[in-house]
């Protein structure tokens, strides 16, 4: 019988001898010792043989043996190592190897996590010991009787461990469910007792070297230990509370599982480490994009899977699933076993798994929480527009490490989020304007402050004042910018933009809008979710084409369109940033979409006295280096009677400056004239000839 199984008192007194003075691990040395024991028996047999048949391939001695009573055979066995010297010899030294296998650490703690019986160890680590002594392949051909049978079986087990007659290892073992050994012979029925078994290469590393991370996991997956320093600071001690409480209350359940969820560099593997931290465990990160997308070959997910969880329960850790909704959903719901804590980080959709759950979410960082976080990378205040940001932790681990640059590298790297794929569907528009080359009527001038205010101090209102109740939604500002083409709304959304320190992107309707059912919301939500982390006015021109009013179903065509305007009408909703529409057309907008409308601005045609300052700013009064440009306009003239809008205005100036510089003269009222008179006619518009000349 195998001697593994011994009480506490046995192995405590073994662990104190220690394994200083031993040239090979305990097991192998038991191995190496029952074989000898066995060896001896052996050769007796081998030697009370017939030497005149010795010729044959199978000498008729054996074949007595293999004929004779299995009882008698044993009891002539059991008389041998009574009686041998060298038999005797062995016992001893025997038990002390039994008792330092069972005290070895690395073995105690494979049989307790992972359930292993006595001849489940015994079949492990002869498969193991030829791992750590290769030579050892041809003692177990020996023991065999066959040199091409050097490896180790269930029926070498049983002669070297004196397994129970009938005793089998099968499909249920707790050692071939966690695959620390495997068929060395594909072909072979495994669960014969002469199939060959090798060891897992990784269970043998551990044997041998000590637990660690199975290598053939690369750099998808890195451990943590517990006091690793860390963060000081947590950003959601709220949801930490949360995520420790569950994991305490529930600790006597096999496994847990917990769904962090929250958008990309919002903390959420941070979170999960000061997590593991508090309750005092490692912590393995595994990449799931990595190891599980749904691209990879089913049976190499499933090893995957086993190989991280093999490793967390060998490390006593848990194991956070980095970017789990990347998984296939096949992975998780493998029937293999688990870890005791999962943690999955998740961008919006929760893995369908098996365990008991609990799910939390990261909400976005206040301006407060945001300003206490960049203190601990800089101690350089954060530029204003760094605390208006809407920055995740990662965002904000990055600009702070451009503040020795000053406050315009700060800005530049928080502006650097924007992701490349949404560049392709929203133009970044210049700001060349400030406010005062914004001519508008008083009225609209005063509701674009209005606007600018609120888009300045929502944070303070949103957070400080307790406002936020009342956005549950979204804490965007949307606004409509309505008006005949060319009253200035587009500019007005670029000095805006400037005045708050924003960029601002126009989107490609071209790119945005797809005949493909589904691309046109797809191609929308990296718009919105781009410009929701980068801190950029968004801005939609001809806003009807895409906000139109929905229609009557008639074929699947207009089903689809509205499906697409419900989606843009709910995202608007949820939209935190700024975003500015334009049309010329108010009148087709959708009445759904208007009532989630902050403002509404109507720019109007400009009056006389708007027309006037119009004139005067596009036509300069002198060039860059003083030279006078004008000879005799009659402003007043021109505002009084040409009924013109802003973009015609400055399109009629810049012709009359080419008219003037080609005759080799200032520019006067006939090339003002002459240049107003074509962009008049563009509209079908008559302008008098006599007027002004």
């Amino acid at each position: 019988m195998s001697t593994i199984s011994c009480d506490i008192r046995s192995v405590e007194a073994a662990r104190a001898v220690g394994r200083i003075a031993e040239p090979e691990p305990a097991f192998v040395t038991r191995i190496r010792l029952r074989a000898q024991h066995r060896v001896l028996w052996l050769r007796k047999l081998w030697t009370a043989g017939d030497d005149e048949a010795r010729g044959l391939a199978i000498a008729h001695d054996e074949v007595d043996r293999i004929l004779a009573d299995p009882a008698s055979l044993a009891r002539a066995e059991q008389m041998f190592e009574e009686q041998d010297a060298g038999a005797c010899a062995l016992a001893s030294p025997i038990r002390a190897a039994d008792l330092a296998t069972a005290a070895d650490p690395i073995l105690w703690q494979l049989r307790r996590e992972f359930s292993l019986g006595d001849h489940e160890v015994d079949l492990l680590t002869l498969a193991a010991a030829i791992e750590a002594a290769p030579p050892m392949r041809r003692l177990y051909g020996y023991i065999h009787d066959d040199a091409t049978a050097g490896f180790a079986t269930q029926w070498l087990a049983q002669q070297l461990f004196r397994w129970p007659s009938g005793t089998r290892l099968g499909a249920d073992s707790n050692l071939w469910r966690w695959r620390m050994v495997r068929p060395a012979d594909a072909r072979a029925n495994p669960w014969s007792i002469t199939s060959p078994w090798e060891v897992d290469a990784h269970v043998a590393r551990c044997l041998l070297q000590g637990i660690s991370v199975d290598a053939r996991l690369g750099s998808a997956v890195r451990l943590i230990p517990p006091d690793v320093p860390g963060p000081a600071t947590c950003l959601y001690p709220g949801v930490l509370a949360t995520m420790t409480s569950f994991v305490r209350a529930m600790a006597a359940r096999d496994t847990l599982e917990i769904v962090v969820a929250g958008a990309p560099g919002a903390g959420r593997c941070t979170l999960a480490i000061q997590l593991c931290r508090e309750l005092q465990v490692p912590l393995l990160v595994a990449d799931a994009r990595a190891l599980l997308a749904p691209g990879h070959e089913a049976a190499a997910i499933a090893e995957s899977l086993l190989q991280v969880t093999r490793s967390a329960r060998l490390l006593r850790a848990a194991v956070y699933w980095q970017d789990a909704d990347a998984a296939g959903a096949a992975a998780w719901t493998d029937p293999g076993e688990r870890p005791a804590l999962s943690i999955f980080g998740t961008a919006g959709a929760e893995p369908a798994t098996r365990g008991i759950r609990r799910a939390v979410r990261l909400p976005p960082l206040t301006r407060a929480a945001r300003a206490a976080f960049w203190s601990t990378f800089s101690r350089e205040p954060p530029p204003a527009l760094v605390l208006d940001w809407p920055l995740r932790p990662l965002d904000i681990s990055r600009a702070a490490a451009a503040a020795p640059a000053g406050p315009d590298a700060v800005i530049e790297a928080c502006r650097s989020t924007l992701p490349a794929d949404a560049s392709s569907l929203a133009a970044r528009l210049p700001r060349p304007y400030a406010r005062g080359d914004l001519v508008l009527a008083q009225p609209v001038r005063r509701h674009l402050d209005e606007l600018e205010a609120q888009a300045r101090h929502r944070w303070t209102i949103y957070e400080e004042w307790g406002f936020e109740r009342l956005c549950p939604m979204g804490r965007g500002i949307t606004a409509l910018f309505a008006g005949p083409s060319g009253t200035g709304k587009t500019m007005a959304a670029q000095v805006l933009a400037k005045s708050l320190g924003m960029e601002i992107y126009r989107v490609d309707l071209a790119s945005v809008v797809s005949k493909y059912i589904g691309e046109t919301e797809k191609n929308l939500r990296q718009v919105f979710d781009a410009c929701d982390r980068s801190n950029v006015l968004l801005f939609f021109d001809e806003a009807d084409a895409l906000f139109g009013q929905r229609t009557q179903v008639r074929d699947a065509h207009d089903r689809f369109a509205n499906i697409e305007i419900d989606y843009l009408l709910q995202r608007m909703e949820q939209f935190d940033g700024l975003a500015i529409l334009a049309t010329n057309r108010r009148g087709d907008l959708d009445p759904a979409f208007l009532r989630r409308v902050r403002f509404i601005v109507e720019f109007l045609v400009p009056g006389v006295p708007e027309r006037r300052t119009l004139w005067t700013v596009a036509l300069p009064e002198r060039a860059t280096d003083g030279t006078p440009l004008l000879d005799a306009v009659d402003f007043d003239l021109l505002a009084q009677r040409l009924d013109m809008t802003g973009a015609d205005i400055k399109s009629a100036a810049m012709a009359a400056a080419f008219l003037a510089r080609n005759e080799g003269r200032r520019i006067g009222m006939a090339h003002v004239l002459h240049a107003a008179r074509r962009e008049l006619a563009k509209r079908g518009m008559t302008l008098r000839a006599t007027l002004g000349e």
